[in-house]
């Protein structure tokens, strides 16, 4: 099991949308497509943004996004 939940992590990227405009993320795929291309710019050499030793890159992305170290642009942006 994934944590934090899906839902969760939509929250966190939807948090600062102004109420009445489109969310940014609004299914499961926008938060796995985003993870995964975090992950292969760890793996690339990009340097994390939290301190999660021994995680892998996946799991790295995953807190980035939790925290809100790194955002999911919307389609305009």
């Amino acid at each position: 099991m994934l944590h934090p939940s899906y839902s969760d992590l939509m929250k966190v990227v939807n948090s600062q949308v102004e109420p009445g405009e489109a969310p940014v993320v609004n299914s499961r795929y926008s938060i796995v497509m985003a993870t995964s291309k975090r992950a292969r710019q760890i793996i690339g050499g990009e340097e994390a943004l939290v301190q999660e030793r021994g995680k892998s890159p996946l799991s790295i992305a995953v807190e980035e996004l939790n925290q809100g170290k790194i955002k999911i642009l919307g389609d305009e942006e």
